[in-house]
């Protein structure tokens, strides 16, 4: 019988562990955990902070209630439809998200770059930016691994239009793979959008849970 996805239930250490890899990706400070979720303040124009939290809660919507200045993000692993009817009316579900893992190796081998491609790393102590650039040196596809604990966060992983269809993708996250093994690592995590599960999912990545989130996207009347 297939499992209802509504129904998965994030761990909570792999949670705490894929938001200190999502920090090291985005260069922002360490998370800080409070009243049932991490808080990350991420200090962009389009978004000043996030609240992850590990499952829906009364404290999820606590928080909601609290919360009127725009551009603060709730990121909850639950279904939509869970966590919506919860929330104030100011408040507005994004597309869906997927909090995925991954145990081992994916399968295949490290495949070459199509010709004119080249990859270039950059090393932020525990976090590595791989970009793969074509033959005027421009970015074509791009990733961020970090390694904040016993696992891997991937992040930031984006192919650009006009260089999709060439199989940088599943190259880039070999490599990112090759990173963490080089350190002894084979468990990884991240969060998806629906193009990008359907990649990991053909590269061995499993559902870990649904992954809702929430903006007050301008300032509330």
């Amino acid at each position: 019988m297939a499992i209802d996805e509504r129904n998965l239930k994030a761990d909570p250490a792999i949670v705490r562990t894929w938001v200190k890899g999502w920090a090291l990706t985005r260069q922002v400070a360490a998370p800080v955990f409070e009243n049932g979720g991490y808080r990350v303040e991420v200090g962009l124009p389009d978004q000043k902070r996030r609240h992850v939290f590990p499952a829906y809660s009364d404290l999820v919507r606590q928080h909601a209630e609290e919360i009127s200045e725009p551009f603060v993000f709730l990121k909850v692993c639950a279904p939509p439809e869970l966590v919506q009817p919860n929330l104030p009316p100011h408040w507005r579900i994004e597309a869906p998200g997927f909090m995925m893992s991954l145990s081992g190796t994916m399968p295949g081998g490290m495949a070459a770059l199509p010709d004119g491609y080249t990859f270039v790393h950059q090393d932020f102590g525990r976090m590595t930016l791989v970009n793969v650039l074509d033959r005027e040196g421009e970015v074509a596809a791009t990733g961020r691994i970090a390694f904040p604990g016993e696992f891997a966060v991937y992040d930031r992983i984006r192919t650009h239009e006009g260089h999709r269809r060439k199989g940088l993708g599943r190259t880039l996250m070999k490599r990112l793979e090759v990173l963490s093994h080089e350190k002894g690592i084979d468990r990884a995590a991240l969060v998806a959008t629906p193009d990008g599960r359907a990649l990991y999912e053909t590269l061995g990545w499993q559902l870990h849970s649904l992954y809702t989130t929430a903006i007050i996207p301008a300032i509330a009347a």
